[in-house]
């Protein structure tokens, strides 16, 4: 084979996963990376020889496409465990809004980002949807720990970190769209507004017409709750989808995380809109808020991804572990076995959770001109064994059994270590953020 002196990585030996749900190539198979894309990939026979880049051996390792983390609050590492078996209201109200009061700061928003980036890299995460106050910080945090990022500041109508007057809270939006629009390649600058009652009609008309005009998704709070609907201050319709949809906030670029308590004509409002989903099954059960009917929005073949939303209500980043449990929780009722099929929770955690957070390219699979976004799996361990089909992956896949990660063609993560971040380091100052220490 001739010599391809343009490769700045080589991948050889691995088992190829290029498209997760579909059977692997037969091993062994090489994956080569230019430029930050994949350059080309196949079996072992076709592997390109004498490259000039770094070689790195994946036997014994499937190659797969990395992992899309739709919904997090990643400074929230500061407050996992926090404030444990409450509902939602009491759970933000009572605890959470109150411990941000005190903590949120651009050092606390940092430092607490770049222990969520870790800890999502080292569970085969290659890009997350993030939403928070301080945005600016959480975009330096992911492009400092090679973390592929939809950044989105966060819009509120009342006091919040970063934007103590409310009548700022576009004007801060569109500083931060301004500020990294086109700034990083690993950055996708976005806006959060929180929930349909936590911003009024004007504010939530604002930040989408704000949106639109800069071309980046609206990520939205929905119909998370039972109760939801009646806290918003002037509803324009019975549900609060239908509330979002009166107030022409749905389109293909607005992004409803939870919509656990979406009935049928909220659904059929969403399909016709075309706004995306994105599911956080672990974070709805531990604040007993529900589930979302996920098998009837997969008919309706709307774009839905996984997230685990932030560790203070998961308490965990591992999107492993959120397959299999949005895997199993839906087949308990209505005693369904194919309600949400591993295969299906794979493809929300990869193409097609980047399909909904806006991020396209064949990001969230492995194909020439793609992003070089990947990780490699131990296939060694025990549960494992044998490796009968890659719905083991959402069944029995975790985080321990992700040996390297490569983001945008850099290899951020290798034999169970991150290269990007003194983690000592960043745990050392989240401990001290927890206990309240000065800088």
């Amino acid at each position: 084979m001739q010599a391809v002196p343009n490769i700045d990585l080589l991948i050889t030996n691995c088992t190829l996963l290029p498209d997760p749900g579909e059977a692997p190539l037969p091993a062994p198979a090489f994956i080569a990376v230019a430029n930050g894309q994949i350059a080309r990939l196949g079996p072992m026979s076709a592997c390109p020889t004498r490259v000039s880049g770094t070689v790195l051996d994946g036997q014994g390792q499937l190659a797969m496409p990395g992992l899309i983390n739709g919904h997090c609050h990643a400074p929230m590492t500061l407050f996992r465990g926090l404030a444990d078996d409450l509902d939602l209201a009491s759970w933000l109200h009572d605890h959470i809004f109150p411990a941000e009061a005190k903590s949120v700061c651009p050092e606390m928003v940092v430092w607490c980002a770049k222990l969520a980036a870790a800890e999502m890299l080292l569970s085969g995460t290659t890009t997350v949807a993030d939403g928070y106050f301080f945005e600016d910080e959480v975009a330096r945090a992911c492009a400092e720990t090679g973390l592929r990022c939809v950044a989105a500041q966060a819009v509120l109508d009342f006091p919040a970190p970063g934007a103590a007057d409310p009548k700022q809270n576009i004007e801060v939006a569109a500083r931060f769209l301004e500020r990294w629009q086109g700034r990083d390649p690993l950055i996708t600058p976005a806006i959060f507004a929180h929930s349909p009652y936590t911003c009024g009609n004007d504010t939530l008309r604002r930040a989408k017409a704000l949106a639109r005009a800069h071309g980046v998704p609206l990520f939205i709070h929905a119909a998370e709750t039972r109760t939801e609907h009646s806290l918003i201050a002037e509803p324009l319709a019975s549900t609060s989808l239908g509330h979002l949809s009166a107030l022409g906030i749905l389109d293909r670029d607005t992004v409803c995380v939870h919509c656990v308590w979406a009935d049928e004509d909220d659904l059929d409002l969403l399909a016709q809109e075309g706004a995306s989903v994105i599911s956080c099954p672990q974070s709805n059960a531990k604040l007993a808020s529900g589930r979302a009917p996920l098998a009837a929005m997969i008919d309706r073949r709307m774009r839905i991804g996984l997230g685990t939303d932030g560790a203070a209500s998961n308490n965990n980043l591992d999107l492993f572990r959120e397959m299999d449990f949005v895997a199993k929780v839906h087949k308990v009722r209505p005693n369904e076995p194919t309600a949400v099929p591993a295969r299906e929770a794979l493809r929300m955690a990869t193409h097609g959770g980047a399909e909904a957070i806006g991020l396209g390219g064949g990001l969230g699979t492995l194909a020439p001109g793609a992003p070089a976004d990947l990780l490699l799996l131990d296939l060694h361990p025990l549960w494992l064994q044998p490796f009968h089909s890659t719905n083991l992956l959402a069944y029995s896949g975790c985080a321990s059994a992700v040996r390297s990660v490569m983001v945008n063609g850099q290899l951020v993560v290798h034999n169970r270590r991150v290269l990007t971040l003194d983690l000592k380091e960043a745990c050392a100052h989240v401990r001290r953020l927890a206990k309240g220490s000065p800088p």
